[in-house]
């Protein structure tokens, strides 16, 4: 099966949208690397994206985000990515940190934010199938991304104050 990473008709938007193969064959998304916000609201929970089904893991549940481009920082690519994505506005969260998965030949920075204005979020682009502010302690009960399934346990433990569960 050839994975098409845009909807049909569609065009990558930037240089920095393309596959990164490892050594082993792997492959990751993003020339320049990637990031995803994990925004965490202490009422909510920590907002959730239901992948596309032709997305790299479709059907699987993680982080809005995407590839960095050229030059763009991580927490600026998380931002930029969660608004595209998700309708996330900046000026609704504060950045408390990061945490990098580096593999050599590409790295995935999880930016982890908390809600300081209350914001709906909404499907904005064809990459998520749905948007959901899920508690904790149920996280790992959906199928989940495998690199945010493998992930989730440290990065809950940094999630601030109740939002951890």
């Amino acid at each position: 099966m050839t994975l098409n990473p845009f909807p049909p008709a569609s065009a990558p938007r930037d240089n920095g949208d393309a596959w990164v193969f490892g050594p082993d064959g792997s492959k990751f998304w993003g020339r320049y690397g990637a990031a995803g916000l994990l925004v965490a609201d202490a009422r909510r929970g920590v907002l959730l994206q239901h992948r596309a089904e032709w997305s790299h893991h479709g059907g699987t549940w993680g982080l809005p985000g995407g590839a960095r481009h050229e030059g763009e920082s991580a927490a600026d690519a998380a931002l930029r990515e969660a608004n595209e994505e998700a309708g996330v506005p900046a000026t609704a969260v504060r950045v408390l940190g990061t945490s990098v998965l580096d593999r050599g030949v590409w790295s995935y920075t999880t930016v982890i934010a908390e809600v300081v204005t209350p914001f709906e979020a909404v499907i904005s682009d064809p990459e998520s199938i749905a948007l959901e502010w899920v508690r904790p302690e149920l996280v790992a009960e959906r199928a989940l991304h495998p690199g945010f399934a493998a992930s989730w346990p440290s990065l809950r433990l940094r999630l601030p104050g109740t939002a951890a569960g």
